[in-house]
């Protein structure tokens, strides 16, 4: 077979959702500020070897996908066609549509979203000697099969045994010829494509690429938070290949925080880069992040000066270590109203100007936000609160072009770091400015609903 023949990929979408639970079909399920399929349909389209990319879907839910998709954005895309009563059918309007018989087709799922280029490439590649291509990994678990009784009645041994992902992979031609077959069969049904071939063409040789761990179905609730996992271990940094720090020139830029450490950092930083910066803090503004008043006045004197306003940072929080059954009241409040209420209140005020601009907003985290740690359970807490409130602010704000992202610096070189902990090695710290042009990169980036993590190697 030649390797010279048309590349089209196929993207399942007919599922609704129902073991999700949420209410929508689960491939325009948010993750990441993104609807699932769109993560997929983006990896798909942005892979050299793909020529062309269609969507099969319930045709109820094709408007909804129309809505959140850029076309621009996804200029392989050719068509959106309504899918069939099942999987089979759907397979079957979509080689109606992929022309000849030497064409590579791979069917997707689209809740596959972590699909990556290794696998594309491999399943092209193998099409070159195969017909047909099953994407599988070897399984952790043992697989039992049981009789009529729920006994197990075999143990195949697990060596031999893989589990069956997507994409699978065809020379158009053979997965019609087996379709045609299995038409013949008034008992036909089957669960994916390759048992079609595997069924009705069984001189057909299947080959298997290798799959991933990662490349999850999302089926039932708990793998969507699996899934946004994923996203935040998979984007924790920027490629400092793919922004240029230059593009900050004439940015308008707000920090909250911006008298010392990070803030001060992000404020000189940005500026060097030819952004025009105002900066707020108590301490050299009289600026109380905790006051909607005070933090209106802030927001106004900036638009005032600068304009309007395209990036947001907000880096100012607290850190009181003590048990919780011994902290004081005073500090408990602060704790709260600072790390988690003063951010909530900044976003709500700032909405408007990063709407009309299309801009950024940029909150901190800390490590402690995956887990509580005694001596930390507020500031744990309140760092967790502001995952969520970014992830959830992605979400929100999506259609405004609004992108929200939290920076998550390791231990840094800060006075409020100082203060808690004393000295420290310094080969064991970031530096301010580090973070701060880890800040000036995911701002310069298409991310939005990540955490950033920010390391000290």
């Amino acid at each position: 077979m030649t390797s010279s023949s048309k590349n089209i990929a196929v993207v399942l979408a007919g599922g609704v959702g129902e073991r999700v639970g949420l209410g929508i079909p689960k491939q325009l399920i948010r993750i990441a500020g993104k609807p699932i399929m769109v993560h997929t349909l983006e990896t798909i389209n942005d892979h050299p070897r793909i020529d062309e990319v269609i969507v099969m879907m319930h045709e109820d839910s094709i408007p909804e996908l129309e809505k959140v998709i850029d076309r621009d954005r996804l200029h392989k895309l050719s068509r959106t066609l309504p899918g069939g009563a099942t999987r089979n059918d759907t397979t079957l309007r979509a080689l109606d549509a992929v022309g000849a018989d030497d064409t590579k087709v791979l069917f997707h799922d689209a809740v596959r979203p972590f699909i990556d280029d290794r696998i594309i490439d491999d399943c092209i590649d193998a099409l070159d000697d195969y017909s047909a291509v099953d994407t599988a990994i070897v399984s952790a678990d043992t697989i039992i099969r049981v009789d009529a009784d729920d006994c197990i009645d075999q143990m195949p041994a697990r060596a031999v045994l893989r589990r069956g992902q997507t994409p699978q992979a065809f020379r158009a031609g053979t997965i019609r010829a087996a379709y045609a077959k299995a038409a013949e069969d008034p008992d036909f049904a089957a669960t994916d494509d390759c048992g079609v071939v595997f069924n009705y063409l069984p001189g057909t040789p299947i080959k298997v690429v290798e799959g991933s761990s990662e490349n999850m179905k999302v089926t039932e609730a708990i793998d969507i938070a699996f899934a946004d996992k994923i996203f935040q271990m998979r984007k924790k940094g920027v490629d400092a290949d793919t922004v240029d720090l230059a593009d900050l020139a004439g940015k308008r830029v707000v920090v909250f925080g911006g008298s010392y450490g990070i803030g001060l950092s992000i404020a000189e930083g940005f500026a060097e880069n030819g952004a025009v910066v105002k900066t707020f803090s108590r301490s050299a503004t009289g600026t109380d992040v905790r006051s909607r008043k005070s933090i209106r006045k802030a927001v106004d004197a900036a638009v005032a000066e600068l304009g309007g306003i395209d990036i947001v940072v907000i880096t100012a929080g607290v850190l009181t270590i003590a048990p919780l059954t011994t902290i004081k009241k005073r500090d408990m409040v602060k704790t709260i109203n600072t790390n988690l209420l003063a951010p909530a209140i900044i976003a709500r005020e700032v909405y408007p100007h990063l709407e009309a601009s299309h801009g950024d907003l940029v909150l901190f985290t800390s490590s402690s936000y995956t887990r509580g740690r005694a001596g930390y359970s507020l500031y744990s807490a309140t760092k967790a609160g502001v995952v969520n409130l970014t992830q959830a602010l992605s979400e929100e704000w999506a259609d405004s072009g609004v992108s929200v992202n939290c920076i998550n610096p390791q231990r840094t070189a800060t006075p409020m770091r100082t203060a808690a902990f004393g000295d420290e090695p310094a080969d064991t710290l970031l530096t301010p400015e580090k973070v701060a042009e880890a800040t000036a990169r995911t701002v310069l980036s298409e991310l939005t609903g990540q955490v950033v993590d920010v390391t000290v190697r």
